[in-house]
């Protein structure tokens, strides 16, 4: 299938939000399909209708918008492909490669209660394997394949290598149920095969699938796709990512204030690697993505190691991205989002400053400057730093500013050499300019803040504190 145009899928089951492991799993399909400009398909597995909302299944699709990936076509749906499985369950059960089986549940557990009671396998083995047709009783039935009884079944994994298991090991496992419903096993098979998907690549917890899985594609004829089972993700403690280790679904990751980029780099990094590169651009990742960069190792969730490159994720992004970015942190965080004016001011800051800021709230605090309204309500700490005398000092300042020539350099020499006159070091002027330019005690450069908002806003600024 290496000549193949490359098609891979996402199949998430829609019983909860998008766990950053299936993000995770998401994104190397999707990056290893628009590398080579394959197919990236979306599948919502939802067989299992006891557990399905259709809310779950949206807030997948939320999920994955967020990240920015996108699927080609619609979404499909296994549970509406059911008569197409049951219809392969029945081909099989005429070409003998397949078989209807009448043992019931009683049946087979008392089968099995003897085997433990023996010290034999409890693997079980219907009688019904060989029975001819002539023979079979009205009564109802499963389809089982016919699994190989001896050798060996080997998969070439791109990521894990030569895995065989002895055919001995593996049951004639049910296809169709005796209601007429296929199992997901049988379901996920004919559904790759009917969507063309090439290259399978899932978390290795489906490793052991992979064997029953292949059984029925060489009982079809059928091609079998390049199979990846990729490491799955452990909490920093090295055990299995749990609730205990903090965020799980990716819009909590958003309400943290992660980026979709930032969060793109992070989790390509989550167990791939392209040499020491640690922060890259998403096209970079689409040029550089190969399953042979996957490791066999699990990989550990750092917390750290995401701030540092969602920060420079942030410093790389242009100030169109980094507006969107922030509307839907705003959304996920449930607050309104800035309105067209205040929309403009940000984008326009964001152009003029540089920006080193770990999550879209740092970001957002360090603007409020200019997403603020004066005049501002001032805490506890901000008033003691605005107390009447420094209110006083910057009204002289004011003066100065008035007539001078509106650059960073001519506006740092008038505040240094005002600050001399006043004899004053910089930092006791410093404090009370930016309180009265932001409303807060930590805010960027006074200079920085002075160049965005102009001279007429910082003017109008400082007059409304004046003593």
């Amino acid at each position: 299938m290496t000549d193949a145009p490359v098609v891979t899928r996402f199949a998430p089951s829609p019983t909860g939000y998008l766990h950053i492991g299936g993000a995770r799993t998401a994104l190397f399909n999707w990056l290893y399909a628009r590398g080579r400009g394959g197919k990236f398909l979306l599948r919502i597995e939802d067989t299992d209708r006891a557990r399905y909302t259709p809310e779950a299944t949206q807030a997948i699709l939320d999920g994955l918008s967020w990240l920015g990936l996108d699927w080609d076509g619609d979404a499909t749906s296994q549970f509406e492909s059911a008569s197409r499985h049951a219809e392969v369950a029945r081909e099989m059960l005429a070409a003998g490669t397949a078989y209807k089986c009448f043992s019931t549940q009683e049946e087979i557990e008392g089968f099995r209660e003897a085997a433990r009671a023996d010290g034999r396998s409890t693997l079980f083995r219907s009688p019904w394997r060989d029975v001819p047709d002539a023979d079979h009783p009205d009564a109802p039935y499963v389809i089982r394949i016919k699994a190989p009884q001896e050798g060996e079944i080997t998969i070439q994994d791109a990521v894990q290598g030569s895995v065989t298991w002895k055919a001995d090991a593996l049951d004639d496992m049910v296809l169709l149920r005796s209601d007429g419903s296929p199992v997901y096993m049988l379901a996920v098979v004919v559904d790759d095969h009917d969507m063309g998907v090439t290259h399978v690549i899932r978390g290795d917890d489906h490793l052991a699938n992979a064997a029953r899985q292949s059984m029925i594609y060489t009982a079809m004829g059928w091609d079998l796709p390049v199979f990846a089972h990729i490491p799955l993700i452990h909490g920093p403690d090295g055990k299995k990512l749990s609730k205990r280790h903090g965020a799980l679904g990716v819009m909590e990751y958003a309400a943290m204030g992660y980026t979709p980029a930032g969060m793109r780099n992070y989790l390509a990094r989550l167990g791939w690697s392209h040499g020491d590169d640690e922060v890259f651009t998403t096209e970079q990742a689409k040029d550089w993505f190969d399953l042979s960069g996957i490791g066999k190792a699990p990989a550990r969730l750092d917390f750290k190691k995401m701030e540092n490159i969602n920060r420079h994720q942030i410093g790389m992004s242009d100030s169109e991205t980094m507006l969107r970015d922030v509307q839907s942190y705003l959304a996920a965080t449930g607050n309104a989002p800035l309105p067209e004016e205040k929309a403009k001011a940000f984008e326009a800051a964001f152009d003029q400053m540089d920006v080193a800021d770990k999550t879209v709230g740092d970001l957002l605090a360090k603007f409020a400057f200019v997403l603020d309204e004066p005049p501002f309500t001032l805490g506890e700490k901000e008033a003691s730093i605005l107390d009447p005398v420094s209110r006083g000092i910057l009204t002289q300042l004011t003066p100065h500013l008035q007539t001078a020539s509106w650059n960073r350099e001519a506006l740092e020499q008038i505040v240094m050499e005002f600050a001399e006159t006043q004899d004053l070091k910089f930092g006791r002027l410093a404090g009370p300019l930016r309180v009265a330019l932001s409303g807060r005690a930590v805010s960027p450069s006074v200079f920085d803040m002075m160049m965005v908002i102009g001279r007429d806003e910082t003017l109008l600024r400082l007059a409304a504190i004046a003593s």
